[in-house]
This record gives C-alpha cells, structure tokens and sequence, in this order.
C-alpha cells in the first residue's frame, strides 16, 4: 500500500527508512528469514527503489539482512554467535565509556540520567515496550554525551543491532523491563558516586544477562535462530 509518509527533510530519505525498517525487524513485524523487495517497499513508501536500496546495504552492514545476488535480499535469522560477540564487543566499549563518565560525570547529567530513569518507569508499568526500548537507547546513549564521544554511540548501535532482536523478545517475561531499570539504576548509583569500578561492575552485570536471555529465546523460537556450531 502507497502511503504518504513524512519523511523529515533533514535527513537523507535511505537513513530513515533504513531506521523504519531496522524497527521493524527489531521488533519482529518482519519476521527472521523474510525476503525483503525493494519494489514493495519502494511502493509502500511511495519513493524510487534508489533509497530502498542503500537502506539495505546498511541493513546488510548491521547484520540484519543477506543480500543474495539473483536471489533477493532477506532477513536473516537471529545468530546466537553473533548475538555473543556483539555483547562481548559491546561490553568492551561500554566498560570504557562508563568509566571516563564516572569521572566527568555533572549534576544536569544525573538530573538527565534520573529522569530517564523515570520515564523508563513509567512505560514499563504501562506496558509501552517500544517506548522504554527508546529510553534504554536514551539512556546508554547519554554515557557517551557526557564524556563527548559520539563516534562511541555510533560503534555501538551497528554492533547491538543484532542483540536487539533478542532484547525485544526477552522483554514479556525472561528479562522483563523492571528488571532492566533496576540494574540502570545500579549503574546510576555508581555514576552518582564518581566511582568508576562500580559502574562497571553495574554495567557488567547489566550486559552479561544477554548470553542467558539469548539461550531461552532460541528455545522458544528455533524456526527464528539459525542452527550455529
């Protein structure tokens, strides 16, 4: 279906439909092994196969998609390899980062930090998964703001995209969000007390819960995972 979608004018029309698309296969609208037509989508957006196109060489970058030559472009499935070592690169740039923020950390940032937190709160209770997706993005985002490292963010969106398949489908019941905010908020408390080695161990701890979480999904959802060795 032809939609008139708006499209900001600020942004080159590739990057936000790749941002719409990486969404929706995020969030499983788009299931692991779809096969993704760049003419559907062009009509459905009601744009030239151009920007579709380039949407999905970056999808392909991130690791959501397979560009098949002859074949088509498709979803891939979830890989529990490729979920691990992208927590454990992940975990790498983020133990840096928080630990020059514990030491630049200022007032206005524990008050940004804070209110996320509460905002965090308040989708979870009233069960806006997508939402509190967006302030868990908000809220690590914020780590490399507060010690001016944007090109960190960067890094780390490309390498969490495939994690965050796995982090959607965990949040019903194996990792629900309350728990989540509670282990941000031990990040917080080690920030909030300028101490580097107990926002680290916050934030280990916050990342390590990946590899279980990643074990009960692929269990639950095997047609969705591929078969690693």
């Amino acid at each position: 279906m032809t939609i008139a979608y708006p499209f900001a004018t600020s942004e080159p029309v590739n990057q936000q439909i790749y941002r719409l698309l990486r969404q929706e296969i995020v969030d499983c609208t788009i299931r692991p092994g779809t096969l993704l037509s760049e003419k559907e989508i062009s009509t459905r957006f009601n744009v030239s196969r151009q920007p579709v196109r380039e949407a999905f060489i970056k999808l392909s970058e991130t690791g959501l998609v397979q560009i098949l030559p002859q074949r088509g472009t498709f979803v891939m499935k979830i890989s529990a390899k490729r979920v691990s070592d992208g927590r454990f690169i992940r975990e790498a740039v983020e133990i840096a980062i928080i630990r020059r923020a514990a030491l630049a950390i200022t007032p206005e940032h524990l008050m940004q930090l804070k209110h996320n937190l509460h905002r965090q709160e308040l989708a979870a209770s009233n069960k806006r998964i997508k939402e509190f997706l967006e302030l868990d993005d908000e809220f690590h985002r914020t780590f490399t703001q507060i010690i001016d490292c944007p090109m960190a963010w960067e890094t780390i969106e490309t390498i969490k995209a495939t994690m965050d398949r796995v982090r959607f489908m965990s949040l019903a019941d194996v990792s629900p969000p309350e728990s989540l905010i509670e282990q941000h908020y031990k990040i917080y408390n080690g920030l909030e007390k300028r101490d580097p080695d107990a926002a680290e161990a916050a934030m280990k701890q916050h990342l390590g819960e990946m590899i279980s979480t990643v074990t009960t999904i692929s269990q639950r959802n095997t047609d969705w995972f591929e078969a690693d060795e």
